[in-house]
């Protein structure tokens, strides 16, 4: 069982670290913002892409964890998720290959990018649905968290040189060949990574019998109902978690402000990146509990200070840094406690339901970029931006009240 158990945690950490390659080249928070705007994309097809690749991704976990709940083992489904990730990836890669670099051709070029990334982002969800399951099941509950903060250390260490090869090829090459570059090179690093999963020894769940759709929906009515944790932490997602659809726009309201350059545009992925690979090597040092609620509290506290800082910093793109380092910090916070926070409160049994509901509640994901990228049409970015702050700062009522045991510590 031992034997098993640090395999399949060397596993998950092989496919950590080129996961972490691959979303730096592709990242949302600045490269992809940036190729939107360059394509001839506004804050409103921004908003839609971040609803896709973010709240449209985590809906439809809601519709593929009734799909794979009945299954007792999931890893072909994993897989076939990531193998579709791939295409996809390669696929916008040669498109981009193909375009005029002029943005005046018309919208069709920002439809196809949005199409493609439609595919990768909802292959990518049903391949979380399968990835938590087998997370749970795979690793020991005692060694979670410490797979989570070894995980984000490792990653974000290879993101790191990763960002520098970013910024590289953004300095270098020019738009489209630079982005095209940018995402063959993530399908291809991604299919590396999934040599990982197929390291998995897998244990078997519970084989469940297949219900009706209907009946699915009154399964997450249910848990909703009779677990408080749940519903506190929907609410956190719905409040602090639109941290993750707020960062890209600070690439689009930076360019209102100051030329942004492919070079600046790389430096900022840097400094983000260094930010997130901060706050992984003091949380490995000094935290050493299975305490996430001080995590969530740092989450919170940084994702408020991001967008206001974006309004005082503005006027100069150096200083302008701050917003992303901030953001880095933020996104790594996050990244270990949402996910260890839901395992803690989930079971193996109700796991892919929690995480389906995880999904397709978070509901803020999915409309508020959109309302953020018409509202900064009609009413410009600081107002939205200080929006965005309340709104995420809101999310501590939710974390004063999420009670489990590893988080307070009590039985």
């Amino acid at each position: 069982m031992k034997e098993s158990s640090n395999r399949n945690f060397f596993a998950f950490t092989f496919h950590a670290l080129f996961l972490a390659l691959t979303m730096n080249f592709i990242d949302i928070n600045t490269v992809v913002p940036n190729m939107i705007a360059e394509a001839g994309g506004s804050s409103v097809h921004l908003g839609i892409l971040s609803a896709i690749m973010i709240g449209g991704t985590s809906f439809m976990q809601l519709f593929f964890a009734g799909i794979l709940m009945p299954y007792p083992k999931k890893k072909r489904f994993l897989l076939t998720g990531i193998y579709l990730r791939v295409a996809a990836l390669i696929l916008l890669g040669f498109f981009l290959l193909g375009v005029d670099g002029s943005s005046t051709e018309g919208i069709w070029k920002v439809l196809v990018i949005l199409g493609i990334m439609t595919i990768f982002s909802f292959s990518g969800s049903f391949a979380g649905i399968a990835y938590m399951d087998i997370l749970g099941r795979a690793i020991e509950p005692d060694r979670r968290k410490r797979f989570f903060l070894l995980k984000q250390l490792i990653s974000s260490f290879g993101v790191i040189i990763s960002a520098l090869l970013v910024k590289l090829v953004l300095s270098l090459f020019a738009y489209p060949v630079n982005y095209s570059i940018l995402f063959i090179s993530a399908g291809v690093l991604l299919l590396i990574g999934t040599i990982g999963f197929w390291l998995i020894q897998e244990p078997a769940g519970m084989e469940k019998k297949k219900i009706r759709m209907s009946q699915r929906f009154l399964a997450f009515r249910d848990a909703v109902r009779k677990d408080r944790n749940l519903r506190m932490y929907l609410l956190l997602i719905n409040t602090s978690g639109i941290t993750l659809v707020t960062i890209p726009f600070f690439i689009l309201f930076g360019r209102t402000q100051f030329e942004l350059t492919g070079a600046l545009v790389g430096t900022y992925l840097l400094i983000q990146m260094s930010g997130s690979l901060a706050a992984n090597i003091v949380l490995n040092m000094v935290n050493k509990s299975q305490q996430y609620k001080g995590i969530l509290y740092m989450f919170i506290l940084t994702g408020t200070a991001a967008p206001i800082a974006a309004l005082f910093l503005s006027s100069s793109r150096t200083l302008y840094a701050i917003v992303f380092l901030l953001s880095g910090v933020s996104l790594a916070l996050y990244q270990i406690a949402a996910p260890g926070v839901l395992l803690e409160i989930s079971t193996d049994e109700n796991r892919p339901v929690y995480t389906g509901l995880a999904g397709a509640g978070s509901i803020m994901n999915m409309i508020f970029p959109i309302i953020a990228g018409v509202l900064i049409r009609l009413i410009g970015f600081p107002a939205v931006l200080i929006l965005s702050s309340l709104i995420i700062f809101s999310g501590i009522f939710a974390v004063k009240r999420i009670n489990c045991r590893r988080i307070t510590g009590k039985g």
